[in-house]
């Protein structure tokens, strides 16, 4: 055998040939669950287009009507105000839930279980009529003359009311929240804080909620996003927002659908724009975390080349 045939024998065999082109799976079941909702949806589609009973021009009419859009501007600030009162609520009995005080302790577990177990829609309700129990409200220093007395309708409009029950619904469920994203940061953060002579307030302000945030925006976001629709159960008080404002039209030209049907357009927009700005914001707090785990890479001393 010469060399030509022995380095020949000692090769490896060809691999097999790799056709150029992998066949794709076809998915029939996928196209044809498509094609089953979408013909459903044109079935809806149709149905409500077509339905005698229902005048769309109202619905066009309406959607930018002086009254709704009142209604719908005072829907975000309705939202707004309650998202900010409930976060400081939130955060207040978040920290008391986790503090070693057990009165502290006591109080945020019983603010948590009361208002978290309680409807929202019935704590409007009881803020909306608290003047048939307590017809005036008064305020006054101990040991002292000076004392305020207002009738409760002057000082607790509707609006005030809707503001005070969505903040304290939301602010137990924030508290919950706020609670979980704390526990989320390692207990050796809580110690390199105390090393460097950072004060407790200073440690929760530089170290442990901004690396509590990422965990909490989340599902604050969820919770903003759900006390924006529940701005809708103040109008059982007239609360003054955009469902509101549909049925005070519609009690008087009898086009309830119609109403109902632009209040939920208006709902749909709102609620989509936040979903939007939300996950704008996850993903920059996400970027940023990624960048600080990304550590630059040292080089090496001049004293430890290795001679040849």
């Amino acid at each position: 055998m010469n060399e030509r045939e022995q380095h020949v024998a000692a090769s490896p065999p060809a691999a097999a040939a790799v056709p150029d082109t992998v066949a794709r799976k076809r998915h029939y079941g996928r196209w044809l669950s498509a094609a089953v909702l979408a013909a459903i949806a044109a079935l809806v589609v149709k149905s409500l287009a077509q339905n005698p009973q229902l005048d769309w021009s109202v619905v066009g009419r309406y959607l930018a009507d002086g009254l709704i859009l009142n209604g719908l501007g005072q829907t975000l600030v309705l939202s707004v105000v309650a998202m900010l009162g409930a976060t400081a609520i939130g955060l207040v009995f978040g920290f008391f839930r986790l503090s070693k005080n057990p009165v502290l302790g006591v109080l945020g577990n019983l603010y948590v279980w009361v208002f978290r177990s309680v409807p929202a829609l019935i704590q409007i309700l009881f803020w909306g009529n608290l003047a048939l129990f307590a017809p005036h409200l008064t305020l006054g220093i101990p040991g002292t003359s000076w004392v305020v007395s207002a009738p409760t309708n002057d000082v607790l409009s509707p609006f005030a009311a809707s503001i005070i029950a969505l903040s304290l619904a939301n602010g137990a469920y924030l508290a919950e929240i706020i609670r979980s994203g704390l526990l989320s940061v390692e207990e050796g953060q809580h110690l390199a804080a105390s090393a460097v002579g950072l004060t407790w307030w200073q440690a929760q302000r530089k170290v442990i909620l901004p690396q509590a945030l990422r965990v909490m925006i989340p599902p604050a976001g969820n919770q903003f996003i759900t006390l924006l629709k529940e701005t809708s159960l103040v109008s059982v008080i007239a609360g003054g927002d955009i469902l509101s404002k549909a049925e005070n039209i519609s009690g008087y030209n009898l086009r309830t659908i119609e109403l109902l049907i632009v209040a939920a357009i208006w709902y749909l927009l709102v609620t989509s724009a936040a979903t939007a700005g939300q996950n704008v914001l996850e993903r920059r707090m996400a970027r940023g975390a990624n960048q600080r785990k990304r550590k630059p890479r040292s080089a090496p001393p001049a004293g430890n080349e290795v001679s040849p």
